[in-house]
């Protein structure tokens, strides 16, 4: 599928990024649009993962992660609808961290792009 893409390099290794990206913890802090998020089997995020996304406003609602290359990329399905990619791949010293969502969400590159700045902040050693 096609997408509209943002990325942004970011001075940390890779891992450091990944792991903010599969943390459903972690999405509130640089996902503006998540209040919560929770798999249905508490397990870990991977291929064909199910669970709830509750938003910014407080509606819930059911995601299934519909790729996942561990380490690199994945992307969902929200409410049966295909939402965003995340990915990072190594960039010189740091990496290239990059969102994408569907061409007829050309809207919601703001919202992925303030993710990526808040990424960048959390990802870097304190």
């Amino acid at each position: 599928m096609r997408q509209l893409t943002v990325h942004r390099h970011v001075d940390v290794a890779p891992d450091a990024v990944w792991s903010l990206l599969v943390d459903l913890d972690a999405w509130p802090r640089w996902g503006p649009s998540v209040r919560r998020a929770a798999l249905d089997d508490g397990g870990e995020l991977g291929l064909g993962a199910r669970g709830h996304v509750w938003t910014a406003v407080g509606v819930r609602l059911p995601f299934e992660v519909t790729s996942f290359d561990p380490g690199r990329s994945w992307a969902w399905r929200v409410a049966g609808v295909p939402a965003t990619t995340h990915a990072v791949r190594p960039d010189g010293d740091g990496c290239r961290a990059s969102m994408g969502a569907p061409l007829w969400a050309p809207a919601y590159l703001p919202v992925l792009a303030a993710a990526l700045v808040r990424i960048d902040h959390l990802a870097r050693p304190a």
